[in-house]
């Protein structure tokens, strides 16, 4: 069977060629090239871009199963995949750690003022400007004693709740419909509706995955909701948030501040209205990354696509469905893509 991989520096195509695997490697900077790819490919690991699309997905006859790097997979067709046959793995879990202490880190940026603290003293502020270091006296806010809010109570929200909790807050809320708040109680979190937790929170943290139904959830109107002294931090995707709202909501002082690991477009325009605004601080979507993470994460995507093809269960799937799909196909007697490939659906705990 052959193995197609985008290529990256962190590929472990020694796991596929000891699995008995064939594999091509090759960069990908369009669909076309990404269809080029995987046209006849078994498998395939594929990144954030170029998308893997129904176009993609349709124009690879023999493909059975993608692994994407992390947890998103916002960037393949899901319905496409289902209705093709295909799986969509993923890596749940395995950068939880670090999403959730970069979060922690842009909050206490902002309600430190690090950042300027930090320049403002290399300018030697601190010995010549005395005024603006008493500035920071008066500015500077705590965490403890107030509500934060967490949009999306998975793993990563769950992580960011155990690290805030530590700060003393008098209350934590979230939003997530797809959560019992038998769940949130072992965290000591209350689940509310999306506009109690816009209104209630001081410090809000956004962890839901990035959806048709999640597209622009934070837009104008979500804004207006929030108070004034609202912090808002975004390490989960972009367009969850409204940038062009989020700008003009930190311009008129709706809200405070906000802090970004993730934009609509990425990378950001250098001339983006969000990069000249002095109380939004915007990182390069490095919240999931860490040595730990780029070691361990290629081994568990590359042990998707071998499980899968072997008979055994992915360590992530994000269309259980496809599961019917491939049901249906095989029991028809024109098994297609998934001819003489083991059944690994027995292997699923689904």
């Amino acid at each position: 069977m052959k193995i197609a991989l985008q290529a990256s520096p962190w590929n472990r195509v020694d796991l596929f060629e000891a699995a008995g695997f064939r594999v091509v490697e090759e960069p990908c900077r369009s669909e076309d090239e990404l269809i080029e790819l995987l046209a006849d490919a078994d498998g395939a690991q594929v990144g954030v871009l170029p998308l893997t699309s129904r176009r993609v997905l349709e124009s690879c006859p023999r493909l059975k199963v993608v692994s994407r790097m992390g947890v998103g997979v916002d960037s393949i067709d899901l319905d496409a995949a289902t209705e093709l046959g295909v799986l969509a793995c993923n890596v749940p879990g395995v950068n939880t750690a670090e999403v959730a202490d970069h979060a922690m880190a842009m909050l206490l940026n902002l309600t430190r003022h690090l950042h300027d603290a930090v320049r403002s003293t290399r300018e030697g502020a601190w010995s010549t400007d005395r005024k603006s270091t008493m500035h920071y006296y008066e500015s500077v806010r705590r965490l403890a004693g107030h509500t934060v809010g967490i949009i999306g109570f998975g793993d990563i929200g769950r992580a960011f709740a155990t690290r805030i909790r530590g700060f003393g807050p008098s209350a934590i809320v979230a939003h997530d419909p797809y959560v019992p708040q038998s769940t949130a109680d072992l965290y000591g979190v209350r689940l509310v509706p999306l506009d109690e937790l816009l209104r209630s929170s001081d410090y809000l943290s956004i962890h839901c995955s990035a959806t048709a139904e999640t597209r622009h959830l934070i837009d104008a109107d979500a804004l207006a909701l929030m108070k004034p002294t609202t912090i808002l931090v975004n390490t989960a995707r972009g367009p969850i948030v409204d940038g062009a709202a989020l700008a003009d909501a930190l311009e008129t002082g709706s809200i405070e501040a906000a802090a970004l690991d993730v934009t609509e477009v990425e990378p950001i325009d250098p001339d983006d209205r969000l990069l000249r605004l002095p109380n939004c601080i915007v990182t390069p979507h490095i919240a999931g990354f860490s040595p730990v993470f780029l070691e361990e994460c290629p081994i568990r995507q590359a042990e998707n696509v071998i499980r899968v093809l072997t008979g055994e269960a992915p360590h992530g799937l994000a269309n259980p469905e496809v599961i019917k799909t491939i049901a249906v196909m095989r029991s028809s007697g024109d098994a297609g893509r998934w001819e003489g490939v083991p059944d690994f659906s027995t292997a699923l705990n689904l």
